[in-house]
């Protein structure tokens, strides 16, 4: 294979991870995920909400009790995402992290 073919490849799959409806896909998974390994009284808990304005901003909405448990579903499915799909969502890890240090929560 080229290195033209390649680098096609390569640009093509770190675009297609950035794609608003890419990102609704794998929050999805992600809520899915977590609401399956969290207490039933939590499960209404877990709430992401896309802005129709702006496709590519996304509200998540999460009890802090629940938090933990988000960003451990988190951290297991950045192994399955394309690669800028995996750096948006380090990055989401990073700050729901930061503000959950913020609000007196250990991880």
């Amino acid at each position: 294979m080229s290195i033209d073919l390649i680098l096609a490849k390569v640009v093509s799959e770190a675009r297609g991870g950035l794609v608003p409806d890419t990102l609704a896909f794998w929050y999805s998974i992600i809520v899915e995920r977590a609401r399956a390994l969290c207490p039933e009284e939590l499960r209404d808990k877990i709430r992401v909400e896309q802005d129709e304005i702006l496709p590519m901003k996304f509200r998540l909405n999460v009890s802090k009790r629940v938090v933990p448990l988000l960003l451990k579903v988190i951290e297991d499915a950045l192994q399955e995402m394309p690669y800028s799909s995996r750096l948006y969502f380090e990055t989401v890890y990073n700050i729901i992290a930061e503000e959950y240090k913020k609000a007196g929560g250990v991880i």
